[in-house]
């Protein structure tokens, strides 16, 4: 596996240049409230986004990937960007930015949506989630935040005089995420988990840390948990938790591998302000109200995409030799290039190389041969369905 761990290092070293904390004021890496946890659990830390986080811990990236499909891992997603949105204007206020139909969401449930422009592309994925304490609760992406927060921001000037409020959620965020999620965290709830679907959550306390918001979701295609808690208590949830042996600490690199094998995008690799939500094959984020009205931001784009034309789509791929990269060119078999990899790993669980990638529609359809070029030589590969493992989200029958 040594292979597969050096693979895993050049990942996150073109996503974020590792480099020591500073310390300093306006220097360095920002840190989250488990920095020091990080270390003295031996978390070797890495710049992400603007922010100093552990890659991996002394067990393998390989070793953190597989204990997370088997039973659970803990993850610090403190990084992410955590807003609520207040006021009787909340839901069309953010359906004037987003593509979701925000108004349809019940009491504590929530959808994943995208910002998008006025070109149909797509400036940020988020989750929005219509809580019942009165509020919008947003969770972006931490490599968009000033994006993010000035484009509310400017929205929010258009909503002068309406009502309607921001603020940043000042929290640490965790996400347990594993198949042993429900029952390690049921120890810690009054609440009944087993009520609690995918893409719902509930305000209420965690292991006797009160102010806490739950919500049943995750980047791994597991069933799990996000956690927004008390920065203050952080490390303390955070040891009650690794109190279970079911539970382990995981990094970036198991998270980047985990959700490609889910076939979930990474904002800045798979999707980005140049690709629509068709093109991306993420058509299902639109609400039908919303495409009827033709009211978000770049919906005479891509309202028109839906049966039209599109010059790409995006693809599962699968590869042998040497794992395929982002910006691999895609080959037919004539050798004529027909797109380019935006994220690609070996895979743990499935033992071969997976990726995501865009190509010209015609190419698109499931067990397509095609060429993959890396290191300037070719390889054999072929597009296949997404995700590549089964997701097991949680859903009350």
């Amino acid at each position: 596996m040594r292979w597969l761990r050096a693979a895993a290092a050049r990942v996150w070293r073109s996503k974020g240049q590792e480099r020591s904390y500073s310390g300093g004021q306006g220097e360095g890496p920002r840190c989250t409230a488990l920095y020091d946890f990080h270390r003295d659990h031996g978390g070797k830390m890495v710049e992400f986004a603007g922010w100093s986080l552990p890659v991996q811990y002394k067990d393998s990236h390989v070793a953190s990937h597989l204990h997370t499909r088997q039973r659970c891992s803990l993850f610090d997603v403190s990084h992410m960007l955590q807003t609520r949105i207040h006021g009787k204007d909340r839901v069309a206020f953010i359906e004037s930015l987003v593509v979701g139909d925000i108004a349809e969401l019940k009491e504590d449930q929530g959808t994943l949506s995208l910002f998008t422009n006025e070109s149909g592309g797509i400036i940020d994925d988020l989750i929005v989630t219509n809580t019942s304490d009165g509020h919008l609760y947003v969770v972006s992406n931490a490599g968009c935040a000033e994006k993010d927060s000035a484009h509310m921001q400017n929205k929010l000037q258009e909503f002068r005089g309406r009502d309607v409020a921001l603020d940043v959620v000042d929290c640490a965020l965790l996400a347990l995420q594993g198949p042993s999620t429900a029952n390690v965290l049921q120890a810690g709830l009054s609440d009944d988990l087993s009520k609690l679907s995918f893409m719902t959550g509930v305000t209420t306390s965690v292991f006797g840390i009160s102010g806490c918001r739950v919500t049943r979701c995750g980047y791994t295609g597991e069933d799990g948990v996000e956690i927004s808690v008390p920065g203050s208590r952080a490390v303390e949830l955070a040891e009650r938790l690794l109190q279970s042996s079911e539970v382990k600490l995981a990094g970036l690199a198991a998270r980047d591998s985990l959700r490609l094998e889910a076939g979930l995008c990474l904002y800045g690799n798979d999707i980005d302000e140049t690709t629509s939500p068709v093109e991306a094959t993420l058509l299902w984020t639109l609400g039908k109200r919303r495409r009827t009205a033709m009211d978000f931001p770049g919906a005479s784009v891509i309202v028109p995409q839906i049966k039209g034309k599109v010059t790409r789509k995006r693809v599962g791929l699968t590869s042998v030799g040497p794992p395929v990269r982002q910006h691999a060119p895609i080959l037919n078999l004539e050798g004529r290039v027909i797109g380019e990899v935006t994220s690609g790993c070996p895979s743990p669980c499935l033992r071969r190389n997976v990726a995501m990638g865009y190509v010209e529609p015609e190419y698109a359809k499931s067990g397509t041969a095609l060429r993959l070029e890396v290191r300037k030589k070719m390889v054999d590969g072929e597009t296949c369905k997404m995700p590549f493992l089964p997701s097991r989200y949680y859903n009350i029958k």
